[in-house]
């Protein structure tokens, strides 16, 4: 199982704003049935690491379809082959060592 934080960052919109190519990137996640969590600076995604990098293309190209010519993708991987690992037990994680 791995983890990918993604974000996809669209250059030249002629606006600050980007959440609607947020919404088109993640509307990507939702229509395969991706596990993942939206942040305020990207979103993670859990799966099998083939599978996430396949899912960063199309999150890329649903991008590109909305007439963006550059885009700047930013992605950090963490597989971990010993145990299984969640969004939600990583941070169980830190939070138990917190206490």
């Amino acid at each position: 199982m791995a983890l990918m934080e993604i974000s996809i960052v669209p250059v030249g919109t002629g606006s600050a704003s980007v959440s609607n190519y947020v919404a088109a990137a993640v509307g990507v996640l939702e229509s395969k049935g991706a596990k993942y969590q939206v942040t305020a600076m990207g979103t993670i995604v859990e799966g099998e690491t083939e599978e996430l990098l396949r899912l960063a293309l199309e999150m890329q190209e649903a991008v590109f379809k909305m007439g963006v010519s550059r885009i700047v993708t930013k992605i950090n991987l963490d597989e971990r082959r010993d145990k299984r690992m969640t969004m939600e037990s990583k941070v169980e994680a830190v939070r138990e060592k917190m206490r």
